[in-house]
């Protein structure tokens, strides 16, 4: 069985080549130029470009790699299991199910399953981690395509941004919900609902969102102290790190795995940001 996976899960490349897990790179447009999200460009690149005043925009996977990848797979006589970003953020799902599909025109029995996972950045990747757990514990598709399911049902996003007006700019929130300036030091908290962005609390200053973020994982997490917990961060490692030692203290998980937010999440979400992932529910 083969495991696929986008770029919008914030997963680096050496996790790829070493899990056995077929990139899908999203693209990343700046000053007219685009670049295949990982293979041809790194966050910390595009997060220098927005602080120098240019606006990357993103695209989808291409259909003709979708296709072109459906059909090696349908060659291979193997399963396949396609982990995608939230359908309401991409188009990259809708996508990879037509072509699936206009290959199974072909090949009737050509097995690929692909989840909308309605998740983002390292909510989503941590349900790639998860079923290349399983596969390598030698579970099937059907059994792996069950747990990511429910897993994916049962995570949480909590993320806050330094400026909202990357998110509205993208598409990512309306515009009515990135009114607020930087004047009063106001920082957004915002969560995924129905895999779309949504903003819920706004908060004066940066230690104030935090501490509503433990507040937040106490009220909706379960058995924090057996899961994996993840950061993403728009190229502030040294906040991140911060964050992660308040976890800690407060909820002493298994692990805490802190990446970089990836080229295309980071282009709408912008430098500073700092997200959270963890599960309201293990099983």
């Amino acid at each position: 069985m083969r495991i696929f996976a986008d770029s919008a899960s914030d997963l680096p490349k050496s996790f790829y080549d070493e899990n056995d897990v077929t990139l899908i790179p999203l693209s990343v447009l700046i000053d007219d130029k685009e670049y295949e999200d990982i293979i041809e460009i790194d966050s910390k690149e595009v997060f220098d470009a927005i602080r120098n005043g240019k606006q990357p925009k993103t695209s989808q996977a291409s259909p003709e790699l979708l296709l072109s990848t459906w059909k090696e797979l349908s060659q291979s006589g193997e399963d396949g299991l396609y982990i995608a970003f939230s359908s309401e953020l991409s188009g990259t799902y809708n996508t990879a199910v037509m072509m699936r599909d206009q290959v199974k025109e072909g090949n009737p029995n050509f097995n690929l399953v692909i989840i909308d996972t309605r998740c983002a950045s390292l909510g989503y990747g941590l349900l790639v981690k998860e079923a290349v757990r399983l596969r390598n514990a030698g579970e099937d598709v059907r059994a792996i395509e069950r747990k990511i399911r429910h897993m994916a049902a049962n995570m949480e996003h909590l993320f806050t941004v330094e400026d909202l007006d990357y998110l509205a700019k993208g598409g990512r929130v309306s515009k009515a919900s990135a009114f607020i300036g930087g004047l009063l030091n106001i920082k957004p908290l915002l969560h995924v609902e129905g895999g779309k962005l949504v903003p819920i609390e706004k908060h004066r200053g940066r230690k104030k969102v935090f501490r509503r973020m433990m507040e937040l994982m106490d009220e909706r997490g379960t058995n924090l102290s057996e899961q994996t917990i993840a950061i993403s961060h728009g190229d502030d490692e040294a906040t991140a790190l911060e964050v992660k030692a308040m976890i800690e203290k407060q909820f002493k998980p298994k692990n805490v795995e802190i990446h970089m937010i990836g080229s295309v999440i980071g282009s709408h979400a912008g430098p500073g940001t700092i997200a959270l992932f963890f599960l309201s529910k293990l099983n």
